[in-house]
């Protein structure tokens, strides 16, 4: 495993993260989870990603439980704020209320005195930013978070909040966790150079286009019946990559990974990994030996004669929005 500094910040990442989006918590079983996350830290995985909204605390709770294993300084923890974790007007948001009350919720459902990396889940149109970052500052000097970061926000709104950071002496921001992966590359055009300019650090999430790009969906075919484009209750943002225009594309990628030897889920990893700005690319798994394969992509380095023949089938499908 090779490491990356997250941003212009101290802090050292493994390349590959592992996440729990629509998994731990939810689809996959606690022990199965588990396994999962003690084979990724036996393989040199340092990150590991969650938020308080996956299956509202549920994901929280079992990423902790597997961590407990492990010395609290041997691995970066993030978690997330922002989506509704309550019935009530100040049960989501970035306030500072919400946002002092959830850090606490975390830290206990995490069962950790501190967490790592703490990130805005999403922008709040109704909240102050300065209000959001001064929040966050106060967890900093309160030692209830060591970094914080956002997630899905605009070239703008970063650019807004690492001004107010300046203008207010703040701590800066050193990450953003936006989804980006060979089919959906909006961040390159306006977040990635306003990021590497401000000093943040990508912690990019699904790098695999929801399985998408590890080839198990093949054009004019049935769906196999043990994937997650055929559970209903996740699959909502799958749909919209399953056209064959975008599989017969994804086909080819295929038999490039194959030219290489590797896997194709191997070769979007490492494409995404040639970007200096990303720090760490965020993986799921829900089989210990889905880990094992998601790994190897540290070690792959892609050559400049593969890469144009890659940018030659991506510009075929430039444009292609998922809903997600």
């Amino acid at each position: 495993m090779k490491y990356r500094r997250l941003g212009n910040s101290g802090l050292k990442v493994s390349e590959i993260g592992l996440g729990s989006w629509l998994t731990y918590g939810e689809t996959v079983g606690n022990q199965n989870a588990i396994d999962c996350i003690h084979q990724a830290y036996e393989l040199g995985i340092n990150f590991f990603d969650t938020a308080n909204a996956y299956n509202r605390g549920e994901a929280e709770k079992v990423v902790g439980e597997a961590l407990k294993s492990y010395s609290r300084e041997s691995y970066v923890l993030a978690t997330k704020v922002f989506f509704p974790m309550g019935d009530g007007p100040n049960d989501r948001g970035l306030s500072r209320k919400h946002i002092m009350e959830q850090c606490n919720a975390s830290l206990k459902r995490l069962g950790v005195d501190y967490l790592d990396l703490y990130q805005c889940h999403r922008f709040d149109e109704e909240t102050p930013t300065e209000e959001t970052l001064r929040a966050l500052d106060d967890l900093v000097q309160q030692g209830k978070i060591l970094y914080y970061g956002v997630s899905e926000w605009t070239a703008a709104q970063i650019t807004d909040a690492v001004h107010i950071t300046k203008e207010k002496n703040l701590r800066p921001l050193v990450s953003n966790q936006p989804i980006y992966n060979m089919l959906v590359r909006y961040i390159e055009k306006e977040v990635l150079p306003v990021s590497e300019k401000e000093g943040i650090g990508q912690v990019v999430f699904s790098p695999l286009a929801q399985g998408i790009l590890t080839g198990k969906y093949k054009p004019s075919q049935v769906i196999p019946s043990n994937t997650r484009a055929a559970n209903d209750n996740i699959n909502r943002w799958i749909k919209s990559y399953l056209n064959d225009d975008v599989l017969e594309r994804v086909a080819r990628l295929e038999g490039i990974a194959n030219d290489l030897g590797i896997k194709l889920s191997q070769l979007a990893v490492a494409w995404i990994l040639r970007q200096p700005g990303v720090s760490s690319a965020i993986v799921g798994a829900s089989r210990p030996e889905q880990v094992t394969e998601n790994v190897k992509a540290s070690e792959v380095e892609l050559s400049n004669d593969v890469l144009t023949e890659i940018e030659s089938i991506l510009k075929e499908i430039d444009g292609f929005v998922p809903i997600w």
